[in-house]
């Protein structure tokens, strides 16, 4: 578990940390170590030094985790005619295709990337992932697109294929219907020329290289 951290501009003494940590580990000089155990015990300079460490490595890492995320849903089709990932390059790529800003291109990439760790909750998890980076229109339409999916089958299931219209008053309703019906529903085509996951790179550094705008992150 990482300590709090925010994504502020950092200046001052806490820049110099960051600055030296990044010269050392260019120069290939080998990482320091904490002394201690337990948190409680540990100092100002430690914690400063760990956030740099920590931001360093987060940043160099964030894009080819998230894409290797996208990657473990490759394989089993479950009954599908195409598998989870490429129903999720699927996606971005008819996203990306009918204009969408980038934010909502790298949205739709990710959007099912939770049914690997939180499968009754999926939407959820992909909208955390993303919130930090996007606006609160994006982050609500993915939190919200598993409940808008179901107007496609909840009724064959069973339950209230109309339980999106709880949401019905909220200013962003009318795109989480949008980005059900025309990148998500559709998006199990075997025949459809969707990009491979590598074109999306660019467009996945892009959004995840932003500052944070959720500010400080705190343990609960």
């Amino acid at each position: 578990m990482s300590c709090s951290r925010s994504r502020t501009l950092v200046t001052g003494p806490i820049a110099g940390f960051h600055r030296r940590m990044e010269t050392e580990a260019i120069s290939g000089h080998p990482m320091r170590t904490v002394t201690w155990t337990e948190m409680a015990e540990g100092t100002a300079d430690d914690y400063v030094y760990l956030d740099g460490v920590y931001r360093r490595h987060a940043a160099d890492h964030i894009v080819d985790n998230l894409l290797n995320m996208v990657r473990l849903l490759e394989g089993p089709k479950l009954g599908y005619q195409v598998d989870r990932a490429r129903h999720s390059r699927q996606s971005a790529t008819r996203a990306l295709r009918n204009g969408e800003p980038v934010d909502m291109v790298v949205a739709a990439l990710l959007h099912d990337i939770g049914d690997v760790l939180a499968p009754e909750n999926h939407s959820a998890l992909a909208a955390d992932v993303i919130a930090p980076y996007v606006d609160e229109e994006i982050t609500w339409v993915i939190r919200h697109h598993g409940v808008f999916q179901g107007y496609y089958y909840f009724h064959h299931l069973g339950m209230d294929g109309d339980a999106r219209d709880r949401y019905r008053n909220s200013p962003y309703y009318d795109r989480c219907v949008d980005f059900c019906a025309n990148y998500d529903q559709n998006c199990f085509d075997p025949d459809h020329d969707d990009l491979p996951l590598e074109d999306f790179r660019p467009m996945v550094a892009e959004v995840f290289s932003r500052p944070s705008r959720l500010g400080v992150e705190t343990a609960d």
